[in-house]
């Protein structure tokens, strides 16, 4: 087994029908140009509008790199708490039994889809969506599964992680906008102060 470096994107700023807006383009054309400094083996991404588009663009700065869809990388709650933080608790009324046991099931196969090594060394680049990068993270640094929550990710902020063979996962980089100016970082969050 080799190490997965996997590169792990929420995508470009969308509208409320899902699709990019011109920031979000602008943001995810910014991302690729970071990537492309990298040695892309292939681009993933959710099968979602604005994580397909986010994704496309990327591709286009990534001559000869294949940008496949990957099913596991749909937006979805990953993980439903027993007894959710009185912050959180407003956002879980309504998930039944079955929607949450869905949200699980695609969890667990995004985890068993890129959260290990590979057979021979690759750098992927995963175009999904807020929570699934907590998720990943949440997963790359063993934390119970209610960690998750209140791991925000900024639209076409970076996030890093190299999956060793008999290793445990190493979180390089998380919510990285080093490659957006000021006017485009911060964007995917509530209102708030921001570093």
């Amino acid at each position: 087994m080799a190490t997965r470096h996997l590169y792990v994107v929420r995508h470009g700023a969308a509208d409320p029908f899902g699709e990019l807006t011109d920031i979000g383009r602008r943001q995810s054309k910014l991302l690729a140009d970071r990537l492309a400094r990298l040695p892309v083996d292939a681009v993933w991404h959710s099968p979602l509008p604005r994580a397909v588009r986010a994704a496309e663009i990327i591709g286009a700065r990534l001559p000869g790199v294949p940008v496949r869809e990957s099913p596991e990388a749909v937006d979805h709650v990953p993980h439903v708490p027993d007894d959710p933080p009185p912050a959180w608790r407003g956002f879980f009324d309504g998930y039944d039994p079955a929607e949450a046991a869905a949200g699980a099931r695609l969890a667990e196969a995004l985890i068993e889809r890129f959260a290990h090594p590979a057979e021979t060394e690759t750098h992927e680049v995963l175009v999904t969506h807020a929570y699934q990068v907590a998720w990943l993270v949440r997963h790359a640094l063993d934390a119970p599964p209610a960690r998750w929550l209140g791991l925000s990710c900024g639209n076409a902020a970076l996030t890093a992680i190299d999956y060793y063979d008999g290793s445990k996962p190493a979180l390089l980089l998380y919510n990285d906008m080093g490659h957006l100016p000021a006017d485009l970082r911060w964007t995917g969050f509530g209102p708030g102060v921001r570093p």
